[in-house]
């Protein structure tokens, strides 16, 4: 019942109640780091002012995109588990440091993708270097996060849904820091005529969701169907 109250999400009672000074303070610099991708902060003064910030279009959604989805993990993080202690406010902190680091190596990266800019092979391969340990970076934080909370199951009383999804959301951030890592070690050894294969590597992550979900996905099925069960026969008795 509380869990329709706070929004929740179906098989997972959310333990974060009111939004915390710690959320509202991240929630802010992700609205910053939001503003410093905006192609300019002028209103264009002519046409072709306007067709040039509207250039940067596509660029400035797949970035924001990008943020959103880490914004989103951050905020499910905080209302599934509530934690707040120490080690918490401290990866929080690391996680903030590097979305607002990386925003302009992402930003420029995807608007040379999207603008055609014109870039040097060994630029490329640097760029590449770049977004890999950052995009690794930031989920290895994430990774951190869910680990600290599998580490307070008990404490949390986790059901045995609760500890799939859990389960589940550690090894997606694990993966996405081996998908960071391995691109950015392509672009240290390929050829570089061959680097923009660096780039393309991110397209496993399609291929990754599709097979975890599938997989996941029976097992969590099958728990909601029993956890359901049990939950009716508890309110049956009352």
């Amino acid at each position: 019942m509380i869990r329709e109250h706070l929004g929740g999400e179906n098989g997972f009672h959310w333990r974060g109640g009111e939004i915390t000074r710690l959320e509202g303070f991240s929630d802010a610099v992700f609205a910053f780091a939001v503003t410093l991708l905006v192609v300019s902060l002028e209103v264009p003064k002519t046409f072709h002012d306007l067709i040039a910030v509207m250039r940067g279009f596509l660029a400035f959604g797949v970035c924001f995109a990008l943020l959103a989805e880490i914004w989103y993990t951050h905020y499910r993080y905080f209302r599934r588990y509530g934690l707040q202690d120490s080690w918490v406010v401290f990866l929080n902190c690391v996680l903030l440091f590097f979305v607002l680091f990386y925003v302009y190596p992402l930003k420029f990266l995807f608007v040379t993708v999207f603008g055609g800019g014109e870039i040097l092979a060994e630029e490329a391969r640097s760029l590449f270097v770049i977004y890999g340990a950052g995009y690794a970076a930031v989920f290895a934080v994430l990774a951190l996060l869910y680990l600290h909370a599998w580490r307070k199951r008990h404490a949390l009383a986790l059901d045995e849904l609760e500890l799939l999804r859990t389960r589940r959301s550690l090894t997606d951030q694990v993966a996405m820091v081996i998908v960071g890592l391995v691109s950015a070690g392509l672009a240290l050894v390929l050829p570089p005529r061959l680097v923009g294969i660096a780039g393309y590597f991110y397209v496993v992550i399609g291929f990754y969701f599709t097979v975890v979900g599938t997989v996941f996905g029976k097992h969590e099925r099958r728990l909601a169907s029993v956890v359901g069960t049990d939950q009716s026969a508890v309110e049956s008795l009352h």
